[in-house]
């Protein structure tokens, strides 16, 4: 299986975690720290649980994918039920249907066993760019 997530830096500077990847499904995961992650309201920043999501629902499509192929998001609608706090937050995704060249994916965040978040997506499927 090709690498991925933490080889990737944005998800190295935000401090995502792989926890598991493969056969449609991936599990990432974040140490929220109010220095490094909140924002003035006092939780953590929208854009870091839309990060987690968007990346572990790619994840779980790269586990899918044949050798030269890649995927992009499309959109992803994402829903905030409760603030995230500090602590571990941990994102869930499963492909629930692929075909040729888009893919929808499902994706729940959980902060000490409580939904925090939910996302759905879709994601283009492509031939990977030639090396530069």
């Amino acid at each position: 299986m090709r690498p991925f997530g933490q080889d990737f830096q944005f998800a190295r500077a935000l401090g995502l975690q792989m926890v598991e990847r493969g056969d449609g499904r991936c599990t990432m995961a974040i140490d929220i720290e109010r220095e490094r992650h909140f924002n003035p309201n006092g939780v953590a920043h929208g854009g870091v649980a839309y990060s987690l999501a968007d990346t572990t629902m790619g994840g779980a499509l790269m586990s899918l994918l044949e050798d030269g192929l890649v995927c992009a998001t499309l959109e992803i609608k994402f829903n905030y039920h409760v603030g995230v706090r500090e602590g571990r937050l941990t994102c869930e995704a499963t492909v629930l249907h692929q075909g040729k060249r888009i893919a929808n994916i499902d994706a729940r965040l959980y902060q000490d066993g409580r939904l925090v978040s939910s996302a759905n997506g879709n994601f283009a499927i492509f031939a990977a760019p030639a090396a530069r």
